[in-house]
């Protein structure tokens, strides 16, 4: 799958790593729902060292269709209410 990071461009993820990205999308989800700013910052950043550790970084001259869009590291709970689905950043 490839996963765009709003701002930094895209990585090619394998969907292995999915159970574990959605573990983490649960917890930023609750942390929004409860107003937690602290936890939804430290999640975020978690959320995306993941996708920036496990995944393959695609060169920027690549403009391959993403499958998934993540905020950028400094997006704002309210920006990142916007990018949410029903099952949150990360659909499953």
């Amino acid at each position: 799958m490839i996963v765009r990071i709003m701002g930094e461009g895209q990585v090619r993820l394998s969907d292995s790593h999915l159970p574990e990205l959605n573990n983490l999308d649960d917890e930023l989800l609750a942390e929004m729902e409860g107003g937690d700013g602290p936890g939804f910052r430290r999640t975020l950043t978690a959320l995306l060292a993941e996708v920036r550790g496990r995944g393959t970084p695609l060169p920027d001259d690549a403009l391959e269709p993403s499958d998934l869009i993540l905020p950028s590291p400094d997006a704002t709970l309210e920006e990142v209410r916007e990018l949410l689905s029903d099952d949150g950043l990360i659909p499953g």
